[in-house]
């Protein structure tokens, strides 16, 4: 049979399982679910699948199994790192119909939703229905998936405390690729979705595998109580090892929601400058941003008085700090600042600006690292030209932490491109020497780390990718070990 007849066939099954508007094969709407906003080679997909059901996901698996076509996953189309770039053609399995969030349990405290719920329709969902319960929310755009990050470990503005968002997940339901359909956590045995424990840990099948291993269709996370007390404080401060000394010092006080350091070049970015390249010796290198809240007004302000002294007792060390300033002083200044006091946010400055390119190397790893990494990243970054645009934050109390390093370019400059790609793979091979280990892993940064990798679990991840998906139609090339 001929490639354009299968195609036709395909099609036409395609649409008597979902229905003719669920379908498209125009190379126009194709072309934009070929690439993300990385520098990663695009890839473009031969049908657009939009799911709007269970049912329909059911239905579009069994038609891929059966004619081993490769099936990609997506929600809001702004994935780092190609994780969503089809690489070998086939099916793209759009999610973001699929945005109903089913249940909200005040009293234990979760939230059962699908793949296309949005950080910002979460908030806008417990502040109108649940003003009592809040979700952590991450520094991507409002209408980004919340269980794509949370199978994708990413983090929000609650990691401080509760970890990376795959340690947020209760439970979750899939479809395999024979087409079982698997429930994990205590929503396997009940309709309460309130915990993982005390049943094997099968979550972690999916979590971090990008969708080799099943397509979620719902999951269970956990929200919080929403303080009626809060505020984001601002800290300068001019020397590197100085500021990642308080940085560690305030993440063990617990007196935190959330703690991060931004370089000079993102801080710069968000007083309005675009593409900032000098920094004058005199300014601010790392700003220490802190969020704080609390039922209670005294406790608030018995917080505010410790970090007063404890930055006092560094500057009786000889270090420079300014003294706190809040984000309402900040929108004073300039009222454009009003989109970082609440998350989330769409941040402007990264997403338009001009270029339409956007990557990243974030990686998980020991906070004994950051001056060093801080340090080498600054150093390659500025050789090559690159503003350094860093990132860190303390995880889960200090367990860890986040070491970022952002770049913007220009998408339809090939030269442009090349020069992105080399600087990632400097700086990756630079922190994965440090213990840094890339989340949301690009497939590049696999290859890379396999050969330090332990063979039993690259052994593993082989095995139980294989035991999940022996057709090969799941994400194929992603986690390729």
């Amino acid at each position: 049979m001929n490639n354009k007849l299968h195609s036709e066939l395909i099609y036409k099954m395609l649409i008597d399982a979902v229905g003719k508007d669920k379908v498209s094969i125009n190379n126009s709407v194709l072309k934009d679910y070929s690439n993300d906003m990385t520098e990663i080679d695009g890839h473009k997909p031969d049908y657009l699948i939009s799911a709007s059901s269970k049912d329909d996901i059911i239905s579009i698996v069994a038609i891929a199994r059966d004619n081993n076509i490769p099936i990609t996953p997506v929600v809001a189309n702004t994935n780092i790192g190609g994780l969503a770039i089809p690489n070998m053609g086939g099916i793209i399995l759009d999610l973001k119909n699929m945005n109903r969030i089913i249940e909200v349990n005040e009293e234990d405290s979760y939230m059962l939703i699908e793949p296309g719920v949005t950080f910002g329709q979460v908030k806008e969902y417990l502040d109108t229905h649940h003003p009592s319960l809040r979700f952590g929310y991450s520094l991507s755009p409002p209408y980004t998936s919340v269980l794509a990050n949370c199978l994708l470990d990413g983090l929000g503005n609650l990691s401080l405390k509760h970890g990376a968002m795959g340690d947020w997940i209760n439970g979750l339901e899939a479809v395999l690729a024979n087409g079982d359909i698997i429930k994990t956590g205590s929503g396997a045995y009940s309709n309460n979705w309130c915990s993982s424990s005390p049943m094997p840990d099968l979550t972690g099948l999916f979590l971090n595998f990008h969708a080799t291993t099943g397509i979620v269709t719902q999951m269970s996370v956990q929200l919080w109580p929403n303080l009626i007390h809060r505020k984001r404080l601002f800290v300068l401060t001019y020397d590197i090892d100085v500021a990642y000394s308080i940085i560690k010092r305030l993440t063990r006080e617990n007196l935190f929601d959330d703690i991060g350091g931004i370089s000079w070049p993102l801080a710069k970015m968000l007083f309005g400058v675009k593409y900032p390249t000098y920094k004058d010796p005199n300014e601010p290198i790392i700003f220490i941003y802190l969020d704080i809240s609390s039922n209670y007004e005294k406790e608030i302000n018995l917080k505010l008085d410790i970090l007063g002294d404890i930055l006092n007792e560094f500057r009786k060390n000889g270090a420079q700090i300014e003294d706190p300033f809040d984000v309402d002083t900040l929108i004073k200044i300039n009222p454009a600042f009003k989109k970082f006091s609440e998350f989330p946010t769409e941040l402007d400055f990264l997403l338009d600006h001009g270029g339409g390119g956007l990557t990243w190397i974030g990686t998980y790893g020991p906070i004994s690292q950051w001056e060093n990494g801080v340090k080498i990243g600054h150093k390659i970054m500025e050789e090559r030209g690159f503003s350094p645009s860093i990132v860190t934050r303390p995880m889960r109390g200090g367990h860890f932490g986040v070491l970022r390093f952002i770049t913007l370019f220009n998408k339809e400059d090939q030269k442009d491109i090349e020069r992105v790609k080399e600087l990632n793979i400097t700086l990756c091979k630079a922190v994965l020497d440090l213990g840094f280990i890339p989340y949301k892993t690009p497939n590049w940064v696999i290859q890379l780390m396999k050969e330090k990798l332990d063979p039993a679990f690259l052994k593993w991840v082989a095995n139980i990718k294989k035991l999940f998906d022996p057709y090969g139609i799941m994400n194929p090339g992603k986690w390729d070990v």
